[in-house]
């Protein structure tokens, strides 16, 4: 099997363990106003489309190969949608029934510092951003690689509606995370 289907099983993947565990969650008890959730998802779709969708438009400039198709592009490629793939599904564990694919606030809701939570605040985002980066340069084209900045916007919107519903709920001890641990990159931002 080459690098582009593995790249696009990890994809795969992802998307049958969010579904299979999206079953198991908490019942919401407080749910971001389908306007407020807009934004972010009309984003994230688009940076979907510049990935993957692009790609079948060549005679398009988002279709125009700009990074070369080698074995070492492939490789790296592949080895940080791999890597985003674990972190994504290390995450979603650790999360476990606090998870929505929305901003919501969950019955028993608790403050996950643990895992990958202890690292980055967003794990999840990190980890799909990865295999965005990964699949976008695998692939090469000006759509894939546009789509980087466009799903790191959607995710930025989304986690600042998550950081202020977490710190109307948990107050002092959500301010205090947020200043131990970073959003997105370890250390950095």
């Amino acid at each position: 099997m080459n690098d582009d289907k593995l790249i696009l099983w990890c994809w795969y993947m992802v998307a049958f363990f969010w579904l299979i565990n999206a079953f198991a969650n908490k019942r919401t008890i407080q749910r971001q106003s389908f306007a407020s959730r807009l934004p972010y998802v009309v984003l994230f779709w688009l940076a979907f489309w510049l990935l993957f969708g692009s790609t079948s438009h060549r005679s398009h400039h988002l279709g125009l190969v700009v990074l070369p198709h080698s074995t070492a592009m492939a490789g790296l490629g592949l080895v940080l949608t791999v890597l985003g793939l674990l972190l994504a599904i290390w995450a979603r564990v650790t999360l476990g029934g606090n998870w929505s694919g929305t901003v919501t606030f969950k019955e028993d809701h608790e403050l996950i510092v643990r895992g990958p939570y202890a690292l980055v605040r967003h794990p999840i985002y990190t980890a799909l951003l990865l295999m965005f980066l990964g699949t976008a340069l695998a692939i090469g084209t000006v759509g894939a690689l546009a789509g980087v900045p466009v799903l790191f916007l959607s995710f930025w919107i989304k986690f600042r509606q998550e950081e202020a519903l977490m710190t109307e709920h948990f107050g002092d001890q959500y301010r205090d995370y947020m200043k131990r641990v970073k959003a997105l990159i370890p250390f950095v931002f």
